[in-house]
């Protein structure tokens, strides 16, 4: 009997203390990190009223027309200024053929551009932390690893971007097909 109330006793203490854990790290965020998400999305905000979003709109259409933009820059700014998940409003400015591929590289962006701007995507945020805290208990510096995460991530939104395009137009034509048939 002493050996089953030693172990309830264990579970009830370990069980709270996993909770007591859980608090005092949200509590950590209280005070540092989401001050710092607030001031930075106002920040954002402030710089696209200052440039006008008319300004900010016609740019962004006007380089939807090109792959690499497209699949790259674009969706690294709406994610930066817009964050999860509003970013995929700019599909608005992407020609409808191209939709599906936009779509994809911005789901695609929102992993690689926390580790430099946890704004952008909040959720993401305590994975690219525990990543980097194993880094950095390896020795790593985690803002170099985050730059490298970045740009991988570029060339992955690219690759993705313009694979997904090849086979949606593909499937598009293919359905057509079927359908004048």
């Amino acid at each position: 009997m002493g050996a089953v109330n030693d172990a309830m006793i264990w579970l009830a203490e370990n069980f709270t203390g996993l909770f007591n854990a859980a608090g005092a790290q949200f509590a950590s965020f209280i005070t540092s990190m989401i001050p710092m998400l607030i001031c930075l999305i106002l920040t954002i905000k402030a710089v696209i009223a200052i440039i006008g979003e008319e300004r900010v709109y016609g740019f962004m259409k006007k380089c939807t027309k090109y792959a690499v933009l497209r699949y790259t820059l674009i969706p690294f700014l709406c994610t930066f200024f817009l964050c999860n998940p509003m970013a995929y409003t700019f599909g608005v400015f992407v020609e409808e053929k191209y939709k599906p591929a936009f779509y994809d590289a911005v789901v695609s962006m929102m992993h690689p551009i926390t580790g430099l701007f946890p704004h952008a995507n909040s959720s993401e945020l305590f994975v690219w932390l525990g990543i980097s805290a194993g880094y950095e208990a390896i020795g790593g510096n985690s803002s170099a690893l985050a730059i490298r995460f970045l740009l991988v991530g570029f060339i992955v939104c690219l690759i993705k971007g313009i694979v997904t395009e090849r086979v949606y137009v593909a499937m598009l034509k293919h359905s057509e097909k079927k359908i004048t048939a």
